[in-house]
């Protein structure tokens, strides 16, 4: 009886290290498929602890079945999670993982078994209260969990081999828990060790222990080991992790469908796969690398991890796909391209226009002074002047709007820029009015003032042969306003062409409107309000 005691004790310590490290994993980790298997592992273990505990206590043939049908639930189960675990603990491939979803119905298969034993006997032989006898069945069983357990062992034995690297201690502890109950019960089933309880559960227990350490110390199934696992696999760029042996350790999803990186085992072939891809040699410490592959643009950097000592112990390459910003950088130049091409005209036609059109009315001044009986040579030497002068500016305007740059000197206010216009107008009476005082508060369109005034004064020159036109400027408290009208010939239909679309968006990019209004034979009228705010 005292035996049974210490037993029980032992068992239940062993059932509260697995209630435990359940606990623990719900409290620290994520619900992934990861976290899912191992407590299902733990549960199972947990039922084989309950039906040594329960068989401690039994008497009748009845007590012991139904002790040893629970146990065997957890039998049944416990190795297929344990490979299960162990694959989704390498990370092995998805083929792998679809393969073992078989695993649970063969668990199934064995307790089907169990169950209907009374009818065929192959499970056990002979079962009586406290006296069991296996069958061949038990032992068939036995041989495909012993499978599973090592194999799941030498699953995260391998990881470690194929990347030239010591095993953990994370891995160590893990390995351990399924190890040493193994070990346990081979010695068990083969008569070295006799116990009237089973001591495979039992040491189950210690195996909890091992696995709370591999749990608190060492981080097993911390959430940002795999947070950041699950993250780096499923980020649209590709990573790379070479050891110092040059052998590849990692590689996440991403980088499985780059086509020139399907292959690659070492740092080795790495560098000499993109190097021919990209034509010329890579270093093999490069820091960053462009390439071309199939249409595609791939931008490849390269960083070294360091341990405490500073020492290199890896290397990791990130690849991206940079086709995109290629692509954006191309339409980027073409609009750049087109909004010079766009400025270029608009300040040819507003500059020019404008110059041609002094020239074209002085040259006709010019022309009615010489044909008088009596001309005034004074006169037409003023002309001549004004004409070389405005043709030497045209030209520097010319050079001005080829190379971007623009004569400020006279915007230092909007009446001095409109009466810069006004004073290099001939033949044609102008006169400008203000109303209100300006200050600094209308500085901020001072410049579309100006090409705005000099390109309807331009218009009026060229089509509607005013011989007057009025400019009356109001700075308000609100907004400034501008208008300017002549006494031409006016028009019927009023057509948006350059000069007047250029007016409007000059404008309306400062946040003003702008509205043009003629009746025929009564001239030609541009009202312009720009508000302060905004």
């Amino acid at each position: 009886m005292i035996a049974n005691i210490v037993s029980a004790i032992l068992l239940f310590l062993g059932l509260c290290g697995m209630l435990i490290s359940i606990t623990w994993v719900l409290r620290r980790g994520n619900s992934n498929r990861l976290t899912h298997l191992f407590i299902n592992c733990q549960l199972s273990i947990i039922l084989w602890l309950i039906s040594q505990l329960l068989i401690l206590f039994s008497y009748t043939k009845e007590q012991f079945w139904i002790s040893y049908i629970i146990g065997n639930i957890g039998i049944s189960f416990f190795a297929p999670l344990w490979l299960m675990l162990s694959a989704e603990y390498v990370n092995a491939e998805a083929k792998v993982k679809r393969l073992l979803l078989i695993l649970p119905f063969i668990s199934l298969l064995s307790i089907g078994l169990i169950v209907t034993n009374p009818v065929h006997k192959l499970y056990y032989s002979d079962f009586k209260a406290g006296s069991v006898e296996y069958g061949p069945l038990f032992y068939t069983f036995q041989v495909i969990y012993y499978i599973c357990i090592i194999t799941g062992i030498t699953l995260i034995c391998l990881k470690h081999t194929r990347k030239s690297d010591n095993l953990n201690k994370q891995s160590i502890l893990l390995i351990m828990s399924a190890a040493i109950p193994l070990g346990i019960n081979t010695l068990t089933l083969t008569g070295v060790l006799k116990s009237r309880v089973e001591l495979t559960p039992l040491f189950f227990g210690l195996s909890s222990i091992l696995i709370i350490i591999a749990l608190g110390r060492y981080g097993l199934l911390n959430i940002n080991s795999i947070a950041i696992r699950d993250t780096i696999n499923n980020i649209n760029s590709g990573v790379m992790i070479f050891d110092n042996n040059n052998a590849i350790t990692y590689k996440n999803k991403y980088t499985e469908n780059i086509p020139f990186l399907k292959d690659i085992n070492n740092s080795n072939e790495f560098i000499k796969i993109i190097s021919a891809v990209s034509g010329s040699a890579v270093a093999d410490n490069f820091s960053a690398v462009e390439l071309t592959y199939d249409n595609e643009f791939y931008s490849l950097k390269q960083t070294y991890c360091q341990n405490k000592n500073g020492n290199n112990v890896a290397r990791v390459i990130t690849v991206s796909n940079v086709t995109e910003y290629h692509e954006l950088a191309a339409a980027e130049k073409k609009l750049s391209l087109e909004h010079e091409r766009n400025r270029i005209a608009q300040e040819m036609h507003d500059s020019a226009g404008h110059t041609f059109t002094m020239i074209s009315s002085l040259a006709r001044i010019l022309r009615f002074d010489a044909e008088q009986e009596k001309p005034d040579k004074d006169k037409m030497i003023e002309s001549i002047s004004e004409i070389d002068g405005l043709s030497r500016s045209g030209v520097t305007q010319l050079r001005c709007t080829i190379n971007n740059l623009r004569d400020d000197e006279f915007m230092t206010s909007v009446t001095k820029a409109v009466q810069t216009v006004i004073t290099a107008v001939r033949g044609v009476e102008i006169e400008l009015c203000t109303q209100g005082n300006e200050d600094e508060r209308y500085s901020f369109c001072i410049r579309e003032m100006y090409d705005n005034c000099r390109e309807t004064v331009t218009n009026a020159l060229r089509y509607s042969e005013a011989t007057r036109i009025d400019i009356i400027l109001k700075f308000l408290d609100d907004r400034i306003e501008m208008y300017i009208l002549d006494n031409g010939k006016g028009c019927e239909d009023i057509s948006e062409h350059n000069g007047l679309r250029g007016i409007r968006e000059r404008t309306e990019a400062v946040g003003g409107t702008v509205r043009f209004s003629s009746i025929k034979g009564e001239g030609f009228n541009t009202m312009i309000k720009i508000p302060l705010q905004g």
